[in-house]
């Protein structure tokens, strides 16, 4: 049997399909720091290839559109320069060879184009309506989907062996997909921070770490937090696209907050009203880092204190941390991201 390329109704939903898992999986490694999330990167992967694969169909569709005059005819546009936008930047920073553009973070300007392609996407659906069908689901069309799956899944698997047997960059990405920057090294290691956060200027005299553990308020000084001097090696992973292990010392949470009663989180909050919510079962693996390679921290690392949190994302290092309290909130209810 002859495999013929899918009608543009099939080719729409496909492509729908992929674009959703693609950012579902896009989510799901934004937030993995740990191995255990190594699957969500490569299903990532895998479903851009999909995308990649759907390309020759959807531009059949895309010129036949383009031959009936509707006003809308931007948005679709829009939306095509999106989605191309999105997949080479991805490609891009996964083989090292486009890691920036004009300055600006390849990985950035990857995440940017796919939020604004998420609404525009949604527009598309309600637009241009492809109805499942109940011959959809059948034995012919699942075969399909199978060796359609199984292309994806090879082209990815064929990417990684070239930027592996070519030397590229993009073999030297951790399992996150970033890329090494400034180990052991802290006036190397960049300083990006969240959204519209901005660095504080901190007086270290007068900075007070508010401690609370639901029933009692303290306050604890830089100096009182300095004579501990437990070390952990933990790696920061950025999402902007970099990494950088250090060795880092400073007062484990636990010794500031011994008991946790019928706590179920931890709120870690910054000068700049940044904050996050950990799960109790963390404490006994953060570390509020007062140093860093036996340097004191730099403002644009967290100066005075920071947050140690291995295994998680950067954006879960909160720095300039100012208060931590243990409350009855659960550690889920929080936006997915932090949006500030």
């Amino acid at each position: 049997m002859a495999f013929r390329g899918p009608g543009g109704r099939v080719t729409n939903l496909a492509l729908l399909v992929a674009l959703l898992l693609a950012f579902a999986t896009g989510v799901g490694a934004v937030a993995s720091g740990s191995s255990g999330g190594r699957w969500v990167v490569i299903a990532h992967g895998v479903v851009a290839m999909a995308v990649v694969v759907l390309v020759p169909w959807k531009g059949r569709v895309v010129r036949r559109g383009l031959r009936r005059a509707r006003h809308t005819r931007w948005l679709s546009l829009l939306l095509a320069v999106l989605a191309v936008t999105t997949l080479l930047t991805g490609i891009g920073s996964t083989t090292g060879l486009v890691r920036s553009v004009a300055g600006a973070l390849g990985m950035w300007i990857h995440i940017a184009a796919a939020l604004a392609l998420l609404p525009l996407v949604v527009w598309h659906v309600l637009a241009r309506r492809a109805r499942p069908r109940r011959a959809d689901l059948s034995r012919r069309t699942l075969i399909r989907a199978g060796l359609f799956a199984g292309t994806a899944a090879g082209l990815y698997l064929a990417q990684s062996a070239v930027v592996s047997v070519a030397g590229l960059p993009g073999a030297g990405r951790r399992f996150t997909g970033s890329y090494e920057a400034g180990s052991f090294d802290p006036d190397s290691m960049p300083s990006y921070i969240w959204l519209d956060d901005t660095t504080p200027t901190i007086d270290p005299q007068r900075w007070r770490l508010t401690v609370s553990d639901g029933s009692t308020t303290r306050e604890v000084t830089l100096r009182d937090l300095s004579a501990f001097d437990t070390r952990v090696r933990a790696t920061l992973d950025c999402t902007s696209g970099w990494y950088a292990e250090q060795d880092w010392a400073g007062a484990p949470v636990r010794a500031l907050l011994p008991h946790t009663g019928h706590a179920r989180s931890l709120l870690v909050h910054s000068t700049t009203g940044y904050w996050i919510r950990f799960p109790v079962r963390d404490l006994d693996h953060l570390l509020l880092a007062t140093t860093v390679n036996g340097t004191p921290l730099r403002p644009g690392h967290g100066f005075p204190v920071r947050l140690v949190a291995p295994g998680r994302r950067g954006f879960w290092w909160v720095k300039w941390i100012d208060r931590i309290e243990l409350t009855s909130t659960p550690w889920w209810w929080q936006p997915p991201f932090p949006l500030t």
